[in-house]
């Protein structure tokens, strides 16, 4: 399968991008660092471009099967999460190749006897308020994904300790925060990225989010 993998250098892309090539797809890893992009391990599988998301086009998306949307952003420059899937929707409407996947954070996901949005909770952490836009924003992105009836996307979010690591076995959700036995809400990249892979090779979710966790 040929898989664009936006956001490549990034903690989240580059799990995923390494877990495509030891799968053995063929990838098209999307960055703005030339440097950055280097750092990606050595792989026929794989070719790198040095470019601005937002400057792909259809024809760049309709050349593979799935586009990653990894990105990562400054809490400054946080609407990007928005303006970004704006655009990916925007040149595969009515079509059903390819297939958007998407990063999305865990403040969109609820907690709590009330059910309340995670994103709360950060907000009301003071110590937060330096990227808290970032989690707000990723919330705008999966409201603005909810409204896409005609593309084939799907949405995959952390547990509440995003970090790297190595894939650990996992726990899946839909809405609801996940906690593990140990009472821990953390997701490892690698994990992440062995998720993201699976839904690929297997799609399973279709124009919905569902949620991972370490086990």
């Amino acid at each position: 399968m040929k898989i664009m993998i936006i956001g490549a250098t990034g903690m989240a892309g580059s799990a995923i991008t390494s877990a495509a090539l030891e799968r053995n797809h063929t990838v098209i890893a999307i960055g703005r660092s030339t440097e950055k992009l280097a750092t990606l391990p050595t792989n026929p599988n794989l070719t790198t471009r040095a470019v601005d998301a937002f400057q792909l086009t259809a024809s760049d998306l309709q050349a593979v099967d799935v586009v990653v949307d990894a990105m990562a952003s400054r809490p400054d420059q946080a609407y990007l999460h928005v303006d970004l899937a704006t655009k990916l929707v925007a040149l595969t409407r009515n079509q059903t190749s390819p297939r958007l996947v998407f990063i999305l954070g865990a403040g969109s996901l609820t907690t709590g006897d009330d059910a309340h949005l995670f994103v709360k909770d950060i907000e009301s952490d003071p110590a937060n308020a330096p990227f808290v836009a970032i989690p707000q924003n990723q919330l705008a992105e999966l409201t603005f994904l909810k409204t896409v009836t005609n593309v084939d996307w799907v949405g995959i979010s952390p547990a509440a300790d995003f970090h790297a690591g190595p894939a650990v076995p996992a726990i899946l959700g839909t809405d609801q925060l996940l906690v593990n036995a140990a009472g821990v809400s953390a997701t490892n990249s690698g994990t992440m990225a062995a998720t993201v892979l699976d839904e690929i090779e297997q799609p399973k979710h279709h124009q919905s989010r569902f949620t991972v966790a370490n086990k």
